[in-house]
């Protein structure tokens, strides 16, 4: 889940977390707001600098890069056994591949908005279909989800990238709607967490009740959007499917 990502980015090509500002590094070619994880493409993150004491932005390559994978060729074959877009992070901590990143490399992740697929079967139907629904928070246009870094070398070529992976919690009251298989969503974080999550020196106890810190339903808004949208010129256009029952009003 949360394999699709949106980001608008500010005219002035910076972001504000806390009392920090935040800028785009240059080399992002911002053509498309909308990304896939698939692509193994380029992502903006927010890293604590130790040497400068504040969050830093950099871009990093969206996939958690296995230290056991030596080449880009061992790193390409592991992605037919093992996806590393996403983490659960509840078990982070017990994960051989994750435990030491989110004990010392935790970022952030900014987004304008993230897509998901509702599963629905029609009366009659032999099996479900499914409906691409983009979500979002109406009052942050662009809002920090946590995620785990890790430096990697190709062993080969001598080619050094920072990968990342998002973080996924269980889904709210919301999500559990909209992705009603799974019901997972990404850890999104209000601007104070956020700061605590990429601050050094969190115990793993503390990790573990902010991995478990749902974020408010209320505060998020999801529709459905026309399935085309991965190559559609506005991903985000509202798209109305006959019969598909709508989504319980949480705001009310």
């Amino acid at each position: 889940m949360c394999y699709f990502n949106r980001l608008i980015v500010p005219v002035s090509h910076a972001f504000d977390i806390g009392d920090y500002r935040l800028h785009l590094p240059d080399q992002l070619a911002w053509e498309n707001p909308m990304r896939s994880g698939f692509e193994y493409g380029d992502w903006p993150i927010i890293v604590w600098s130790a040497m400068d004491r504040r969050p830093v932005m950099q871009i990093a390559h969206w996939e958690f890069l296995s230290p056991w994978s030596r080449t880009r060729q061992a790193l390409e074959a592991s992605r037919e056994k093992y996806n590393t877009l996403n983490a659960v992070g509840e078990n982070m901590l017990e994960s051989r591949l994750y435990k030491d990143a989110a004990l010392k490399r935790r970022c952030l992740v900014p987004s304008s908005g993230f897509f998901e697929w509702r599963h629905w079967k029609p009366k009659g139907a032999k099996k479900d279909l499914a409906f691409p629904y983009f979500i979002y928070l109406p009052d942050r246009p662009v809002f920090y989800i946590a995620g785990i870094w890790q430096s990697w070398t190709d062993q080969e070529t001598g080619e050094m990238l920072t990968g990342f992976a998002i973080v996924t919690t269980a889904a709210n009251e919301l999500m559990e709607q909209v992705h009603n298989k799974k019901k997972r969503m990404p850890l999104i974080l209000d601007e104070r967490l956020a700061l605590e999550w990429i601050s050094p020196g969190a115990s793993p106890d503390r990790i573990n009740e902010m991995v478990r810190t749902g974020y408010e339903a209320q505060k998020m808004k999801a529709y459905t959007i026309q399935k085309d949208f991965r190559t559609a010129l506005d991903p985000v256009l509202a798209q109305e499917y006959p019969d598909l029952p709508e989504l319980v009003n949480l705001c009310s």
